[in-house]
C-alpha cells in the first residue's frame, strides 16, 4: 500500500508540474495595437502621431538643375552677387558657361489644435552642391523653421513684405524683385484676422537676411567691380555700415480670397553707416556719419484666372491660370525692390563694359548717408496648356538712382574719379553717373508627366543700362582680361536653365 501511495503522489505531482508549464507557455494577451491614423483637419498627407492629438506631415524633394550663363541657383553672371558678378568677364578661365546644383530637401510640419487656434511648426533643411559657389564639398542649408501660435509667426520663414513669388512663374534667379523665398528670413510677427480674407500684420524682421549694405566712397572696392568687405564679426553685413541696431519694421494689409489675393506693404529700414575713414578697421577716433533710416512702399496683386478646361493633376502645382505683379519703391532700403545688391559686371566684345553697384546708401568723410532711391516692377502670367504642360512668361524693371551728393562721392573717390573698382584705382574720361537700369524677361515651361514630377526649362533675357555709356574707364586687369581703357556701354545676358524635381510632399 505504501508503494501504491507513493506512485500516486508521484504522478499527482507530475501532473501539477506538467500543467504549470503549459500554463507558463499560453500567450499572454497582447495590449490592442494603437496603428497610425490619418488626419484630414490640414490636408493631404498628415497623419496623427501615436498617442498625441498632433498631426505631422513629412516631406521633401530632389532637385537636380544645370545652368547657361548662370550660376549660384539661376543668378545671371554679372548680375548683382559677387560670386556670379566675378563672371562676368567672359574669359575661358574667368567664367563658367554651364554651372551645376543638386539639392536635398527635407521637411517637417507639426500641427496641432489648441484653445487658441492651430499651433504649427514648420522646418525645412537640405544639402546641396552648387558651381561655382560649392562646387566640391557642398553644403548645408536651412531656409524654413518657425512657429506659429495664436497669430504669432517666429522664426525663419517668407517675409511679410512680399505680396507674391516668383518661384510661380521661373526658377532663374530675377533681380527685378526682393523676394525672400530662395533664403527666407528672421522674423517676429503678428497677424489679426478681420474676416472675409482680411488680414493685418506688423512684423520685425532681421535686416541683413535681405543684405545690409552701406558704402563708404573712401574705402577700396567701394563701387564698381570691388566687392563689399565682410567684417567678421557681422557675418551678412558689409564693413561699412554700422552693426544690428534694430530690424526692419514691416507692415502688411492683405486679402486672400477664391479670386486670389491682394496687398499693401511698407517697410522701415536702418540704413547707417559705420565710421569714417579710408580703411575697414573703423576706428572710432575718426568719427561716424548720423543714423540713417531708409523706406519701402509697395503693392501686390495676384489673380486665379480660367484655364479653358484644363485642370492639373499635380498636386504641387496650382490648377488654375495665373497672373501676378508686384511693385515697390523704396529708399535707403535696395533690398526690398531687387535681390541683387553688390556689384554689376559684365563684359562685351572687344573693349567694352558695363560697371554698377546697388547699395542702401553712400557717404563719405564728413558726410550724411547718402540714401540710394530705387524703385521695381515685375510681374508674369502662367497658362496650363494641359493637365501635364504648363507655360508662364514674366519679366520686371529695376531702376537705381543716386542724388548728386552721393554721385560725387562715388565719382570722386579715394580711387580717383570713378572711385575704386578691382580694389585699385580706375579713372573715367567722360561723363561719370552712377545711375543705372536692369530689364528682364523671360519665359518657363514646365512638363508633369507625373504627379509631383516637374521637368522643365527657363529662359531669361537680363539687360543692364548704365548712365555714363559711351565714357572710357582705365581698368586694371581682371582675370584673363588685360589691364587698358574699356568703353563703358549697356550690356546683355541670355540665361538658360533646365531643372528636374522629385517632390515626395503629397
Amino acid at each position: 500500500m505504501k508503494m501504491v501511495k507513493s506512485l500516486l503522489l508521484s504522478s499527482a505531482a507530475g501532473i501539477v508540474a506538467v500543467a504549470g508549464a503549459q500554463a507558463a507557455d499560453l500567450p499572454v494577451k497582447a495590449k490592442p495595437v494603437e496603428y497610425v491614423k490619418v488626419c484630414s483637419l490640414y490636408g493631404a498627407g498628415f497623419f496623427y502621431i501615436p498617442g498625441t492629438d498632433t498631426c505631422i506631415k513629412i516631406g521633401g524633394a530632389v532637385r537636380v538643375q544645370a545652368e547657361y550663363n548662370t550660376g549660384g541657383g539661376g543668378i545671371p553672371v554679372g548680375f548683382g552677387q559677387t560670386a556670379e558678378a566675378g563672371q562676368g568677364s567672359f574669359t575661358r578661365q574667368g567664367t563658367n558657361d554651364i554651372n551645376q546644383r543638386t539639392r536635398i530637401y527635407f521637411s517637417v510640419d507639426a500641427r496641432q489644435q489648441t484653445e487658441y487656434g492651430t499651433l504649427r511648426t514648420y522646418f525645412r533643411f537640405g544639402v546641396q552642391q552648387t558651381t561655382p559657389t560649392d562646387p566640391v564639398t557642398g553644403a548645408t542649408f536651412w531656409d524654413r523653421a518657425f512657429i506659429q501660435f495664436a497669430g504669432f509667426t517666429v522664426g525663419k520663414t517668407l517675409s511679410f513684405f512680399d505680396g507674391i513669388s516668383f518661384a510661380t512663374f521661373n526658377y532663374n534667379n530675377p533681380r527685378v524683385m526682393g523676394d525672400t523665398g530662395p533664403n527666407g528670413i528672421t522674423l517676429w510677427a503678428y497677424t489679426a484676422q478681420f474676416g472675409n480674407g482680411i488680414s493685418g500684420t506688423i512684423s520685425a524682421e532681421d535686416p541683413t537676411g535681405r543684405g545690409k549694405s552701406v558704402t563708404n566712397a573712401n574705402l577700396a572696392g567701394s563701387f564698381g567691380l570691388g566687392a563689399l568687405t565682410s567684417d567678421a564679426g557681422l557675418a551678412g553685413q558689409s564693413a561699412t555700415n554700422n552693426g544690428f541696431g534694430f530690424p526692419d519694421v514691416v507692415g502688411a494689409l492683405r486679402v486672400d480670397q477664391a479670386w486670389g489675393s491682394a496687398q499693401l506693404m511698407a517697410a522701415m529700414h536702418d540704413a547707417s553707416g559705420a565710421y569714417y575713414g579710408a580703411t575697414t578697421a573703423g576706428s572710432q577716433q575718426f568719427g561716424h556719419p548720423g543714423n540713417a533710416y531708409g523706406w519701402a512702399v509697395g503693392g501686390a496683386l495676384a489673380v486665379n484666372l480660367p484655364t479653358w478646361g484644363a485642370t492639373s493633376n499635380v498636386n504641387s502645382q496650382p490648377n488654375v491660370d495665373q497672373f501676378q505683379i508686384q511693385g515697390v519703391v523704396a529708399k535707403g532700403a535696395a533690398a526690398y525692390t531687387s535681390n541683387g545688391i553688390g556689384p554689376y559686371q559684365l563684359y562685351g566684345g572687344g573693349q567694352s563694359v558695363g560697371l554698377a553697384w546697388l547699395t542702401d546708401g553712400v557717404f563719405n568723410s564728413g558726410s550724411s548717408v547718402e540714401l540710394t532711391q530705387t524703385w521695381s516692377v515685375m510681374g508674369g502670367y502662367q497658362h496650363l496648356w494641359t493637365p501635364n504642360w504648363r507655360t508662364s512668361v514674366y519679366g520686371g524693371y529695376l531702376n537705381v538712382d543716386y542724388d548728386g551728393a552721393a554721385s560725387a562721392m562715388l565719382c570722386s573717390g579715394a580711387g580717383g574719379t570713378f572711385g575704386t573698382v578691382f580694389a585699385a584705382t580706375a579713372t573715367i574720361s567722360g561723363t561719370c553717373n552712377p545711375d543705372f537700369h536692369v530689364w528682364q524677361a523671360g519665359t518657363r515651361t514646365q512638363w508633369n508627366p507625373v504627379s509631383q514630377l516637374d521637368i522643365g526649362v527657363d529662359v531669361l533675357y537680363s539687360k543692364l543700362q548704365i548712365a555714363d555709356s559711351g565714357a572710357v574707364v582705365t581698368l586694371p586687369a581682371n582675370s584673363a582680361r588685360p589691364a587698358g581703357n574699356y568703353t563703358l556701354s549697356d550690356q546683355d545676358v541670355w540665361s538658360v536653365m533646365f531643372r528636374v524635381q522629385r517632390n515626395f510632399w503629397p
